[in-house]
């Protein structure tokens, strides 16, 4: 089942409930097409984000708090107003070293994070 904002022009925030989404970080699945999506992620300190890859290029921007990511090969300490692209099939994945929250856009739609099985 699909959520409900798909191809909403407008989606408030608080009508968005939170959802676990790994050790120590919920997110909230925010304005969506078949073409892109943007998700907020918010993670306490430790919280992880596991390694992964997929299918989608992503890219993340870094709203507060401090992450060690990995993305392929390197690591490196990222914060505020930084930006990290993940392109399709690149394995990634961070730690949360300061609690905080990060905004994900991918293209095309994750798929998996609004179907239910």
């Amino acid at each position: 089942m699909e959520k409900q904002h798909k191809n909403t022009a407008w989606v408030p925030h608080e009508e968005i409930a939170p959802e676990a989404a790994g050790k120590g970080c919920v997110r909230r699945i925010m304005a969506y097409s078949e073409d892109a999506m943007c998700v907020e992620n918010t993670f306490e300190t430790g919280g992880v984000g596991a390694m992964h890859s997929h299918p989608h290029t992503q890219i993340t921007y870094i709203v507060s708090g401090r992450f060690r990511f990995t993305i392929g090969e390197e690591t490196r300490e990222v914060g505020p107003g930084d930006t990290l692209l993940k392109k399709n099939g690149v394995e990634h994945g961070c730690v949360c070293l300061e609690a905080g929250v990060m905004i994900d856009f991918f293209t095309p739609m994750r798929e998996d994070f609004v179907s239910q099985e």
